[in-house]
């Protein structure tokens, strides 16, 4: 491939990702399950902010239990990195809800690795930690 047939290329696959990340973020702030588990690989590694490890399973019961509710989830310094078949993100949301009943507001950092093995882009690891 040339150098410009790669730019032009990684051009599209940034789309692709960012897209991808716009449909994660309005998934999770209405809880949709059906988008949730298409977008997610059943092999999820998360690391949450309190440093649990969380699977695709677990994930997806604390959406369909309200564990989490969004009022808000706003993203920002969306940066990307291109792999031939996966891509890692980093960005910070500003959430806005509640947690188990209790209001819970902050400013977080998520760093998501997208994988493309099985033909389709899903979040295979994930870590998210509290912005001081």
């Amino acid at each position: 491939a040339t150098a410009s047939g790669f730019v032009t290329n990684r051009g599209f696959m940034e789309k692709i990702i960012q897209v991808l990340e716009e449909k994660l973020r309005v998934a999770m702030l209405n809880s949709d399950i059906s988008v949730l588990d298409k977008l997610i690989s059943a092999k999820l590694l998360f690391t949450n902010h309190l440093g649990y490890l969380v699977s695709k399973d677990e994930d997806l019961e604390s959406h369909k239990n309200k564990v989490f509710t969004f009022k808000s989830l706003e993203l920002s310094e969306l940066k990307i990195i291109n792999l031939e078949t996966s891509a890692i993100v980093s960005t910070k949301a500003k959430i806005k809800g509640f947690y188990s009943g209790s209001e819970a507001n902050g400013d977080f950092r998520f760093t998501r690795v997208w994988s493309n093995e099985s033909g389709d882009w899903q979040v295979i690891a994930a870590h998210s930690c509290l912005v001081a």
